[in-house]
């Protein structure tokens, strides 16, 4: 799927996908669609999650197929019917069986409902954000955490870090700007675990640019952030958008930014690389942004 997104640099918008499950409206960032299937025969694997319908190959390619009706609990039917929504993020291709797509939305980051609590926790966040139009409204599904729920080994690789404990590093502070509590924790546990304590967790781009530039106007950015670390989806600002001001800006350009995100993949990579990023990793690679960090932190410090 080809869209003029990918080829803008910071501009804080994405472009939405809108589906249906039964009468609900649904959305998925086309960053991370591969392409739109009608439905296909599916051979069915025995003793897989409940929620995989079974694998089909296209153009002799392996797809996992995940019923998302039935990994949101919503009633069931018609499973021979709908489209297969084709994906890649996490260095994954996965194919999710939904009802029918409506179209393709541009929107702004800023206009992005974030979840509150009672609809996003650690344990489960369903959602990471919502778009009101007109008169209905389309929730973007965490589609990260149901891949990970299926499947604990393509989340972030946490073993990676486990012998990373006791090393000298707790001097140097990171800001943290990711939108999922749940990969937030995680992040920041790892983080820890490989011995960098001073975090300063924020939620979204906005709160990192906020900081960025609090710490700014006290003169003592370079003493309170080490490393930025930035997701790339998230409500109110993206990272793409918090690269191209911080890379901007001639103080805090200096400051070594890795992207972390379930999306980079070679167009994405150029992006950021235009951008200024130092860094981009796939999400699961924990153990490679420590040693990313590492590196950075080194080089801008001598």
């Amino acid at each position: 799927m080809d869209t003029n997104i990918l080829l803008e640099s910071g501009t804080n918008e994405l472009e939405v996908l809108e589906f249906t499950l039964g009468n609900n409206h649904y959305g998925i960032n086309v960053a991370k669609i591969r392409e739109i299937l009608t439905y296909h025969p599916i051979t069915p694997v025995p003793n897989s999650h409940p929620s995989i319908e079974g694998i089909f190959m296209p153009r002799d390619t392996m797809i996992s197929v995940v019923n998302l009706k039935r990994c949101l609990g919503m009633p069931e039917g018609m499973e021979d019917k709908g489209l297969f929504i084709i994906t890649n993020f996490n260095k994954l291709n996965i194919a999710f069986h939904v009802d029918e797509v409506l179209g393709i939305h541009r929107v702004s980051w800023e206009s992005i409902i974030k979840p509150d609590s009672t609809i996003n926790t650690e344990e489960n966040s369903a959602s990471t954000g919502i778009i009101k139009m007109a008169d209905k409204l389309i929730i973007i599904l965490d589609f990260e955490k149901i891949v990970t729920d299926i499947s604990p080994e393509t989340g972030l690789k946490v073993s990676d870090v486990e012998n990373m404990e006791e090393r000298e590093r707790s001097d140097s502070p990171i800001l943290l700007a990711e939108d999922s509590p749940l990969l937030s924790k995680l992040i920041t546990d790892c983080l820890k675990k490989a011995g960098y304590t001073k975090l300063i967790v924020t939620m979204n781009g906005q709160e990192a640019w906020d900081k960025l530039q609090e710490f700014k106007k006290q003169g003592n950015v370079y003493d309170k952030v080490h490393c930025i670390i930035t997701d790339i989806e998230m409500p109110l600002m993206d990272g793409h958008r918090l690269t191209k001001l911080t890379k901007s800006d001639d103080t805090l350009r200096k400051i070594p930014l890795i992207i972390f995100s379930s999306l980079i993949n070679d167009e994405i990579r150029r992006k950021g690389e235009q951008l200024g990023a130092d860094a981009q990793l796939t999400k699961p690679e924990i153990g490679n942004l420590v040693s990313a960090i590492d590196g950075l932190i080194d080089k801008h410090m001598d």
